[in-house]
């Protein structure tokens, strides 16, 4: 037992003296301990740098907003409105112009059914700060709408739209405003806006770029909560309406908009008179575009921008009243 134990712990003795004498070797060698050290100093020094260039972006002020462009650089919007004697023309004429003021670059080119110039209007327009130019036109007694038709029976507006389609073309005689049109080469778009619709001011930024003819939906018209065209893929390929969906373009006046070069170069196209109930739109629209060519706006025709309002009558029963017994409203008050 005695001898087992005196080889063990020889052996061990050993076994220390060669791993001692090993370590003394190596204390001699180079160590290959370096490139881990210098590839973590690296990366330490690549950390540091990054958190530099954060510290000095941080104090750097914050870059301007994007300015939008300059408004003579916009193309023109050129509004075309009908507007006729009424006990509310002033108020739809007043609403309308105020939407019209929030529109850079915009041109109104507002229509009076009538033989000349009437004060009212007149008045309204120098008052508005709006860049305009004042027309007017007498409608014809065989189209004017007799006593008791439906606003449905006859087209409106026919004559008061082509006089301004005229003087776009440099063939009609302004009565106010700007009297020359627009010179060649004018980037423009002409947009139908009646006087008694509701418009966002969206609508005419979607419409202003416009290269032929451009479509949107529009809102409470044709007994439907909206109607336009049907898009897909970019393109129309039909249009939601429930009445006559078979026209060449079942749109509502107030639906489209149409580039100021495309009408210059169609001298002839115009709306037609004569066109059968809801074909007014398309006797316009026939003689410039295909309606494969359209082009949708309004995020493909999915959002409301314009709305196809009508302000109620008014009721004058009791100033009637008044006015048989001599104590009617001042009729120098303009309302």
């Amino acid at each position: 037992m005695k001898l087992k134990l005196k080889n063990v712990f020889l052996a061990y003795f050993l076994v220390s003296i060669a791993g001692l004498l090993y370590a003394l070797v190596q204390l001699g060698q180079p160590c290959d301990c370096l490139p881990p050290l210098r590839a973590a100093a690296e990366q330490l020094r690549q950390k540091d740098l990054r958190i530099s260039q954060l510290q000095a972006d941080l104090r750097r002020p914050p870059p301007a907003p994007a300015q939008p462009p300059e408004p003579e650089a916009l193309p023109t919007i050129y509004v075309v409105t009908p507007t006729y004697a009424r006990l509310v023309q002033k108020a739809e004429l007043v609403r309308l112009s105020q939407t019209l003021s929030l529109v850079p670059r915009l041109h109104w080119l507002l229509v009076e059914d009538a033989e000349g110039p009437t004060p009212l209007v007149s008045g309204l327009l120098a008052a508005s700060g709006l860049l305009f130019t004042h027309l007017a036109v007498l409608t014809p007694k065989a189209q004017r709408l007799r006593e008791g038709e439906p606003g449905w029976v006859r087209p409106r507006g026919v004559e008061q739209r082509n006089r301004a389609l005229d003087w776009l073309r440099g063939g009609g005689r302004a009565v106010g405003g700007e009297k020359d049109p627009p010179p060649p080469g004018t980037r423009g778009v002409v947009y139908f806006a009646d006087d008694d619709n509701t418009y966002s001011r969206e609508l005419f930024e979607e419409m202003r770029w416009t290269r032929g003819v451009s479509v949107w939906p529009v809102g409470l018209v044709g007994g439907l909560r909206f109607e336009g065209p049907r898009v897909q893929d970019g393109r129309v390929v039909g249009f939601h309406t429930a009445w006559e969906p078979n026209r060449p373009f079942p749109l509502d006046m107030a639906g489209f908009a149409v580039a100021l070069p495309l009408l210059l170069a169609k001298p002839h196209a115009q709306f037609d008179a004569s066109a059968p109930r809801g074909h007014l739109e398309s006797s316009l629209l026939s003689h410039l575009v295909d309606p494969k060519d359209l082009e949708p706006r309004a995020a493909n025709c999915t959002r409301v921008l314009v709305w196809h309002t009508r302000t109620e009558k008014p009721k004058m029963k009791q100033e009637e009243q008044l006015q048989r017994q001599g104590r009617g409203s001042d009729p120098a008050v303009e309302v």
